[in-house]
């Protein structure tokens, strides 16, 4: 049987791939520096909170990341853990380099010493990319990082790179774009529309508050990617993909398509910081927009080529833009619907 340690395991990806994981036949231990059953809310969405085995370790600690090494001895080690929200990089650059740079860093040190067979997963992501020089983006297009939390991630995908190629360790890194799934956090934008939506339907709330509404990113479903994840790990040589849908679509669109899953259609008005977006049909405003939620420096396109993955990894996604959104949308209507 083999043995995967998942860091960031409650995290919406660390749930799908642990679920996919124990599918496989796999052991898999999940390594989080926070406790206490209420994060575990995902695992048990999935039902398979009680079939992972749970163990502490931070990545801030290269002594406690050692030693989880060396107790469970992984067959892979797939670091999903990170300061995951590019807003709060803005306030917390420092915390996050230490999580997302760094502690990869120590992480593949951690390997290095203690079993360098171990095959190492590292969850790049689009962010690095940034201000784009090429549409679409691939493996090959260079990085423009517009935020410290790019900045740090693109760090630990070289420094991946760097010990695949100095230690000929098996380290792969996914550039993954935008994915989501019911399991998001509420801290995302494409949760905190989906929950709206289903308040407003319930009559629970009035308006949703956005920022930059005309941000457009390639968005996928959580399982697809992690499905990636899992074929990136078994081949023969280690590598770096991209993994997208091909499909980019505005913040705008994502709201547009949510309301219309509740049977609301969204009309818009104005301009700038002084749009909204009423129902068409009643009149009643349902989207204003806050300068309060832009960021200091916007990525403003993003949208992926996953051919390499698709020739070499027979990696295709399933789940289309508008079955993703009204899967959430469903979703947060049960769970905060009337």
């Amino acid at each position: 049987m083999k043995r995967a340690l998942i860091t960031g395991i409650r995290g919406q990806d660390g749930a799908y791939l642990a679920r996919l994981l124990l599918e496989e036949g796999y052991q898999v231990i999940g390594a989080d520096r926070r406790n206490g059953e209420g994060s575990n809310w995902r695992l048990k969405e999935l039902g398979c909170a009680d079939d992972v085995q749970m163990v502490y370790m931070d990545l801030l600690e290269l002594t406690n990341i050692i030693r989880t090494l060396e107790k469970y001895r992984p067959d892979e080690v797939y670091n999903l853990a990170a300061q995951s929200f590019v807003a709060t990089s803005f306030d917390q650059p420092l915390l996050t380099s230490n999580v997302n740079a760094l502690g990869v860093m120590r992480l593949l040190e951690a390997i290095r010493l203690v079993n360098p067979k171990i095959r190492f997963y590292q969850a790049s992501t689009s962010e690095m990319f940034g201000r784009v020089r090429e549409v679409p983006q691939t493996e090959n297009t260079p990085f423009h990082p517009r935020s410290p939390y790019g900045v740090a991630k693109l760090y630990a995908h070289w420094a991946t790179v760097n010990y695949r190629e100095a230690y000929d360790l098996y380290a792969c890194s996914g550039i993954l774009f935008n994915h989501e799934s019911p399991l998001r956090g509420l801290e995302f934008v494409t949760r905190k529309i989906t929950r709206a939506v289903a308040e407003i339907h319930a009559g629970k709330r009035e308006t949703l508050v956005l920022g930059n509404i005309n941000a457009k990113r390639d968005w996928g479903h959580a399982e697809d990617y992690v499905a990636g994840m899992y074929l990136m790990m078994q081949q023969q040589q280690p590598d770096d993909y991209v993994l997208a849908t091909g499909d980019s679509r505005s913040v705008r669109e994502f709201v547009e398509t949510a309301f219309r899953t509740a049977e609301v259609d969204i009309a818009w008005q104005g301009d700038g910081v002084d749009e909204i977006g009423i129902c068409r049909e009643t009149g009643k405003t349902r989207v204003t927009i806050s300068p309060d939620f832009y960021r200091p420096a916007e990525v403003d396109v993003l949208l992926g080529s996953a051919a390499k993955a698709e020739s070499r990894l027979g990696w295709k996604p399933k789940i289309s833009f508008s079955e993703l959104v009204q899967l959430m949308v469903e979703a947060d209507t049960r769970r905060f619907g009337s």
